[in-house]
Parts: C-alpha cells; structure tokens; sequence
C-alpha cells in the first residue's frame, strides 16, 4: 500500500473509531488525545483528529518522506492544487492516478488544447473531441477549458515539472509528460 493509500485509509475513518485508532496506533500521551477529541466535536466537519491520526500513523510506517508524498497526492487530487501537482515526482502521479494513461508527447510550436488532448487520446478526434472541449467537459490541470484552438501556455497548461494533468469529465484523468519542454523558448 502506498504512503496516500495508507493516509487516506485513515483519514477516511469514522467519527466512532478515530479515539480508539489514535490511543492504538499513535504514541500521543492520553491527554493529547483527549483534547484532539474535544477539538473534534466541537468542529468535527474539519476532521482534525482523522488528520492528526492518518499523519501520526503515515509517518510512524512510511517515514516523513511517505508522509509529505501522501499529503502532497492528497492536496493534488483533493484541493486541486497546482502547486502540489507541480512539487510531484512522475512516480508520485503515476501512483495517485495508477489508472490514469501517462504518455510521453514532443511539445511542437502551436499546440493547441485540442491537439494534446487528442494525443493523449483523451477525447476522440474530430468533431466529436471539439464539441467536448467546447462543452466543459475538458480540465487541464484543475482549470476547466473551453477553447480547443487555445495554445499551450507553460505555466497555465504545462506545469514547471513538465507534466499536464488532463481530466476529462469527472473521473477520467490523462498525465501528460512534455519531453522537449526546457528545449524550447518560453
């Protein structure tokens, strides 16, 4: 099980178990906990003490750096956050979209919205592809975008790590990985 998979175990755990789960798992002293839990149910739709449990036990087995690699996945896919999205290694996408289809593609002068995404055989090509684009149903990198003819902008559609995130829909995400990128002048 990955660092996210493990964290996210644990901080989907309910309300009921997370006392229990804190005073097993972790080596916080009882009063700690006891105000973790007061904290809890004066607030409980922050969910700090499943925060605090999935953090204290991530570490306790993955170590801090499976513990920064989960809450960097977990600000990536659950905050839509750019910037974690652009501190991740290939590794860490390839695990946190593990269905998701990674390719590699040569960024030529010109490319358009519509062109990577039909590279990445994200959309089908034609007018079928345009009309999803025009519609809504295509993000790139956690910003819906309705222009097929639009350029790439690094920065905007290509991350400083080289890679774009591409959803289409709700769940169905593309990686991305611009192989010519720093070649070229931005």
């Amino acid at each position: 099980m990955s660092p996210f998979e493990f964290y996210q175990f644990f901080l989907r755990q309910p309300d009921s178990h997370v006392e229990r789960y804190l005073k097993l798992y972790t080596f916080l002293p009882l009063p700690e906990v006891g105000h973790l839990m007061e904290q809890h149910h004066q607030e409980p739709e922050k969910r700090s003490a499943q925060k605090r449990l999935a953090a204290e036990v991530t570490k306790l087995v993955h170590g801090k750096e499976g513990l920064d690699s989960a809450k960097r996945c977990t600000s990536a896919l659950y905050h839509s956050s750019l910037r974690a999205l652009e501190q991740m290694s290939d590794e860490e996408l390839q695990e946190l979209f593990r269905e998701a289809p990674f390719c590699e593609l040569l960024l030529e002068p010109g490319t358009t919205v519509l062109d990577a995404c039909c590279q990445a055989n994200a959309i089908p090509e034609g007018a079928r592809g345009y009309q999803m684009v025009t519609d809504g149903g295509v993000w790139i990198n956690h910003s819906r975008v309705t222009t097929p003819e639009q350029v790439l902008i690094p920065g905007q559609h290509i991350l400083t790590n080289g890679l774009t995130l591409i959803r289409i829909g709700k769940r169905n995400f593309y990686i991305i990985k611009w192989l010519n990128l720093y070649g070229q002048e931005q």
